[in-house]
This record gives structure tokens, C-alpha cells and sequence, in this order.
């Protein structure tokens, strides 16, 4: 089975390992050192209590250098979308099956969704609207990723905690390449679940990603100290609060309280958040897909999401103070 993993980062290197043990013909698309190293070693992933582990993969820098894939991996940040789809749509088939392991509000979000408002195209996500005819959505499964991980070096992750993929269509279906796909992960290793709503799961990790990201990136501080902080805890439940109501709407119902979520989080103590470390290391910052399709969908809906719009626009700036001018 040839598989294609597009982005070197912790993710995409995690996959490209566990998938090449089981034997899979894996590629990495990669840049600059990533590439390097790969092309040199392979990739490798560091575990709790498990020495480093390397598996050989062909390293790449675009899909016309590679045969036909079966599946691609597409494991980079929602701002690279647009142009990464641009890039992959030329190479798939109708049967190539499309896995989009990103954070947040996705630009399909919204189709297939009983609630959803009439306009589904989500213009912070999709700004020309086009991404739907690059990538089908009948071809994507959604990832959402329960694992905290970071690069140690370049073609090297380190999987801190954490081992679970949750898998599913948009459509609210559970096919047979679907099952295929959750079976080949389960076999490199991967705690797996497959979901009738994947929607439904994307919207409950960003429930808790769409504030400790942003906020962390803006204070500087770890997940701990902003939940210790009554004045901006409170913040963080109007927050959760605000997007709780518009999931409802939308036919997403969360049956736990923001306190509950934010005691789970409390536990995990000092979390350095993915959005607190792309800002200590100048990185882009994924905005748009954890608050700006929310406000959006808001917006579509009707509803007066003031909180979030209040931490949406103060990223933004961040956001945009980041990039060099």
C-alpha cells in the first residue's frame, strides 16, 4: 500500500514511523533539514521508556516525484491548507483516500450537517471557495488527534502522552475504506476509534484547544497558570460557554459543563500549549481553524459570540505581529 505523509512535522513523523513498521510503502514530503535528514536516516520517534526507533521512508519534496497513493496524510496546520491541496489535488484518483490530521474547525466542517446553516463555505478557512473541488469531501476522513507530541530534531518526534485517533467520514457514515484505514492504524499501533460524527468529535477537542491555545500564546504562560487565574478562567468558560450554544444549533450537544472540561485539563498541569511553543519559536499561528471558523459560523447563524470575538481579534493581532512585514 503506497501512502504519502505531506508535513515532517511530530504528527506526520509519528504516522510515518508506525505505519512503516507494519510495512506500508511510506513517502514524507518535507523541506529544508527535514528532508535532509530523512532522506539520510529515515524517520524517527522517541517514546516513554523506549529507545529511539527509526524506520526507512522515501523522502520527497512534491507528489509528482512519487508513484500513486493510496492515501495521503496530510499532517500540516490549517494555514498551509489551501496551498497544500492545490498541490495534492493533481495526484489523487477517485479511490484515494484523503486523511486530514489538523486541529480545529476544518473547511468542510459544516457539509453534511443537519444543522448547518444554507452558506457552508467557511471563507476564513476557504477563502476562494474552492477547496471542496481540489479535495472531495466524499474522499476525506477526518482525524482528530488526541496525543501531545513535538520535534526533537529534524525527521525525529517525541510522543510525549497520549495514543488516540479518532477516524470519520463527514458524512455521518462508516464505509468500507474507512475501516480499512482505522484498521491499518490500529496495526501500527494506534488506540482507534471510529465515528459516526466526526464532527461532533472535532468540536468537543476544540472546545477546550480554542481557549488554552490562543490564551497561552498571548499570556506566555502554561495551561496551569490561566486556569488558576479566577479572572481569566471566567473568560475561558464565557468562551466555552459561547461555543457550547452555537455546537447545539448546529446539532453538536456537549452534556459536560466548561468547569468539568477545564478540571480535566487542571490535571495535565503545566501544559505547554502547540500555540504557546509556534509563538516562542516564530511559527505561524493556526487561528483561523481554532477561533476564526467559529466566529464565522456564528455569524452564519446569528448568534452574538462576543467572547469569543473578543479573543478571536486579539489573536489576529498577535497573529499578524508574528509575520515578518
Amino acid at each position: 500500500m503506497n501512502i504519502c505523509i505531506y508535513g515532517a512535522g511530530a504528527i506526520g513523523t509519528i504516522f510515518a514511523v508506525r505505519l512503516a513498521q507494519c510495512g506500508a510503502n511510506i513517502s514524507v514530503i518535507a523541506r529544508n533539514d527535514s528532508f535532509q535528514a530523512i532522506a539520510e536516516k529515515g524517520v524517527g520517534l522517541d517514546q516513554p521508556d523506549t529507545p529511539r526507533i527509526f524506520a526507512e521512508v522515501a523522502a520527497a519534496t512534491s507528489l509528482a516525484d512519487l508513484p500513486e497513493q493510496d492515501m495521503i496524510i496530510s499532517a500540516v496546520k490549517q494555514p498551509a491548507i489551501a496551498e497544500i491541496a492545490r498541490l495534492i489535488a493533481p495526484h489523487i484518483s477517485a479511490s484515494t483516500q484523503i486523511v486530514l490530521a489538523m486541529n480545529g474547525v476544518p473547511w468542510w466542517f459544516l457539509d453534511n450537517l443537519a444543522g448547518a446553516p444554507d452558506d457552508t463555505i467557511l471563507r476564513t478557512l476557504d477563502p476562494d471557495g474552492n477547496l471542496r473541488q481540489l479535495l472531495p469531501t466524499s474522499q476525506i476522513i477526518g482525524a482528530v488527534i488526541h496525543m501531545s507530541s513535538f520535534v526533537a530534531e529534524p525527521g525525529v518526534a517525541c510522543l510525549r502522552a497520549g495514543n488516540k485517533i479518532i477516524l470519520g467520514r463527514p458524512g455521518r457514515k462508516i464505509d468500507m475504506a474507512l475501516e480499512a484505514c482505522a484498521s491499518l492504524c490500529k496495526q501500527a499501533g494506534f488506540e482507534v476509534e471510529t465515528s459516526a460524527f466526526i464532527q461532533k468529535d472535532i468540536w468537543f477537542k476544540l472546545w477546550g484547544n480554542m481557549t488554552m491555545n490562543p490564551i497561552s500564546a498571548l499570556t506566555r504562560t502554561t495551561t496551569d497558570r490561566i486556569l488558576d487565574d479566577k479572572l481569566v478562567h471566567q473568560f475561558v468558560c464565557d468562551i466555552m460557554t459561547e461555543a457550547k450554544d452555537i455546537g447545539a444549533q448546529l446539532g453538536i450537544e456537549i452534556d459536560t459543563t466548561p468547569q468539568e472540561r477545564n478540571k480535566l485539563t487542571r490535571k495535565l498541569g503545566a501544559m505547554r500549549t502547540s500555540m504557546l511553543q509556534d509563538i516562542e519559536a516564530g511559527r505561524t499561528l493556526e487561528v483561523d481553524a481554532l477561533l476564526g471558523g467559529v466566529s464565522e459560523i456564528a455569524d452564519k447563524l446569528g448568534y452574538q459570540a462576543h467572547h469569543i470575538s473578543i479573543l478571536y481579534g486579539l489573536t489576529r493581532l498577535l497573529a499578524d505581529a508574528q509575520q515578518p512585514h
